[in-house]
């Protein structure tokens, strides 16, 4: 067995996160600040935070490579070098440790969509721009991969769906909600339910080249095809949400 004591970040998906500066998500009433770069660790805290981060960047690929059953915190440990002692003082269970994973790859779309989602900006381009940006996401072959993992494993392990849904689909549908709540009081929309309307978009977007692709019926989705979806997706909700005359 190997050992890592440095991580590979060359895979994006579970490359150490970049600094979220005033990311506010509004879920359910909660508001959630994350001011990363203006509240600067102590040394003992960022060793913590460093540690944990390195941890991440093992067991994402880990459990895309053998599944959440056959991921074990031994493994885990033993691929840092470490003991698992030191593992269960960070991570005090798998399903901890597969959100860690969950938050690292959700993390950052969270944040992109809170910039596309621009409520000052022309309607009609900013959900073309959704669209196309939530598609470009969930075609990628990392997400493509963790998606197939959870549909595998959900029926023995329950908790890795409700954690997937929880930081993924979830936490989407609300902010998209919200911008289309707001759509819908400014008279853009016609009203309706805002978190219908949200889930009604994404299943737009999904049924075309992403389909496709977790069906294995193609390998991998291009812009062209992106595009085409996003396209038609943003056409299709925005005549079905125009506004009442």
């Amino acid at each position: 067995m190997r050992h890592k004591t440095i991580p590979d970040s060359t895979d994006f998906a579970f490359a150490p996160r970049r600094p979220v500066v005033n990311e506010k998500i509004v879920l359910y009433g909660t508001e959630i600040m994350q001011m990363t770069e203006t509240q600067p660790f102590s040394r003992r805290e960022a060793r913590r935070q460093s540690r944990q981060e390195a941890i991440v960047d093992v067991a994402g690929p880990w459990f895309l490579e053998h599944g959440y059953a056959g991921t074990t915190m031994s493994a885990i440990a033993a691929e840092m070098g470490g003991s698992k002692g030191t593992l269960w003082n960070h991570f005090p269970s798998k399903e901890a440790l597969f959100g860690a994973v969950l938050e690292r790859v959700t993390a950052e779309f969270r944040a992109q969509i809170l910039v596309a989602l621009n409520r000052s900006d022309d309607l009609e381009q900013v959900v073309r721009k959704f669209c196309r940006q939530f598609l470009v996401k969930v075609t990628s072959p990392e997400a493509i991969a963790l998606h197939r993992l959870i549909a595998a494993e959900v029926g023995r392990f329950p908790e890795i769906g409700r954690i997937f849904y929880d930081r993924g689909p979830r936490v989407t549908q609300q902010l998209l909600a919200d911008f289309l709540g707001d759509a819908m009081e400014r008279g853009l929309l016609r009203k309706d339910d805002p978190l219908g309307a949200a889930r009604s978009l994404i299943g737009m977007c999904l049924y075309g080249t992403h389909h496709q692709v977790l069906l294995g019926v193609i390998d991998c989705a291009s812009p062209e095809a992106i595009a085409k979806d996003a396209q038609r997706a943003a056409d299709d909700f925005m005549r079905s949400y125009a506004p009442q005359p």
